[in-house]
């Protein structure tokens, strides 16, 4: 009795202690399975490369700001200056070369044409947060393909030894230019438009939220009193040469020969470490209204080709969120966010207010492929006008002539 009872010990013991073995390497065999499954669901970590067209500085701003989103993302980023054409983009971003993201480059109007670009997700920005003019510049039919960074423009400079108080009017400009000098890039259609739409003329007319290129306002009356009066700046005024360019003036203006000069935010640093002494004020009124000069969009898209949307798009949210204010103090950029153009630093900034000011007047380019043709018969009948080679009437025909043969070969 006494060994059964031995016995029935054992074996119940040795039960027990198989159970707790079976259970222990199920427990081990779950836990197993449990950490496998959580490795095949754990993220991975994304590469991103960003191009830019900003300077330098700039570039270095947003890799840092960018360097923030990877950390708390368990992401990586690469932003590289660039300075490739749209052809070369296109070349890249069709081979599977380029990068998910261009940040800082204007008029995105050629990459949509070409399908580069990722439509904007809903809730990547709201864009009643924006200048509504900069909205314009990146919507295509309705749709939002990239998101506005910031806006430029140009404004007059005044050299405050020179003129101490600045032409309000352009009779003004013209009668203290006679006595300080007045200079600028003058064969630049960039620059020289403001004087053309100050009087009517316009590139195309814009009709709702799209432009009709084949409606062509330069060669309006208009824009032919425009161009007349580009033309006496040099012949009849004698302010510059026919040949000057952009350099030319601006030295000009730097080493204090001339006290006027028509310049963008891009100057500014440049006047300050010479120590000149100057401060700029929107573009002198014409028959009692603003002159309205070109408004430049620079912008951010993702590449449509980018294998990483979701990632390349919270990244492009968190950039937009985070760079307006330090895009203003590195590279003199007027922010496109109304939160951000009313704070206190900007506003509190005389310089830059002014810009923004002339930015309120202005104009956007038109963002779209069109633009493109253009630039160059713009330029050439400008020379012609200039160095009296042709009336600002006929220049002006020969221009929208070349225009419209130029938007033809793009069809």
């Amino acid at each position: 009795m006494k060994r059964f009872t031995k016995i029935f010990a054992f074996l119940t013991i040795s039960v027990l202690v198989m159970s707790a073995l079976l259970t222990g390497c199920g427990s081990s065999k779950s836990n197993s399975s449990s950490n496998s499954s959580s490795n095949s669901t754990k993220k991975e970590s994304v590469s991103l490369t960003v191009w830019s067209h900003l300077t330098d500085s700039e570039v270095a701003k947003v890799q840092e700001i960018a360097n923030k989103w990877a950390k708390e993302t368990g992401n990586t980023v690469k932003v590289l200056a660039d300075q490739s054409d749209f052809q070369a983009f296109s070349t890249a971003a069709q081979s599977g070369k380029g990068p998910d993201i261009m940040f800082g480059t204007p008029n995105p109007g050629d990459f949509q044409k070409a399908g580069l670009l990722a439509e904007v997700p809903d809730g990547v920005i709201n864009k009643s947060d924006y200048v509504s003019m900069s909205i314009d510049a990146v919507s295509f039919d309705g749709k939002l393909y990239a998101i506005p960074l910031a806006m430029e423009t140009y404004a007059l400079f005044y050299n405050t030894d020179k003129v101490p108080t600045p032409p309000s009017t352009m009779q003004d400009l013209i009668e203290q230019g006679k006595k300080v000098g007045f200079q600028y890039d003058i064969n630049n259609f960039y620059y020289s438009y403001a004087f053309i739409a100050a009087n009517g003329g316009y590139v195309f007319k814009k009709n709702g939220g799209s432009y009709d290129v084949n409606d062509i306002g330069l060669n309006n009356d208009g824009a032919k009193k425009g161009l007349a009066m580009i033309k006496d700046f040099v012949i009849t005024d004698k302010f510059m040469p026919a040949d000057i360019k952009g350099d030319m003036a601006k030295g000009n203006f730097q080493s204090g020969k001339i006290g006027l000069y028509i310049g963008g935010p891009w100057d500014v640093d440049g006047f300050k470490k010479a120590n000149v002494k100057f401060k700029v004020t929107p573009l002198p009124t014409m028959n009692g209204k603003p002159t309205p000069s070109f408004v430049g969009i620079q912008v951010a898209f993702v590449n449509s080709n980018s294998k990483h949307q979701k990632e390349a798009w919270d990244l492009m949210k968190y950039l937009a969120q985070n760079t307006a204010l330090p895009l203003f103090e590195t590279g003199n950029r007027i922010p496109v966010l109304t939160s951000v153009l009313n704070n206190d630093e900007v506003k509190n900034n005389e310089i830059m207010n002014a810009f923004a000011a002339q930015a309120k007047n202005g104009q956007p380019m038109p963002s779209i492929p069109e633009m493109s043709a253009v630039w160059t018969p713009a330029g050439n009948a400008l020379q012609l006008i200039t160095s009296g080679k042709a009336t600002p009437a006929k220049a002006a025909d020969d221009m929208v002539n070349q225009i419209k043969q130029g938007i033809a070969t793009q069809q």
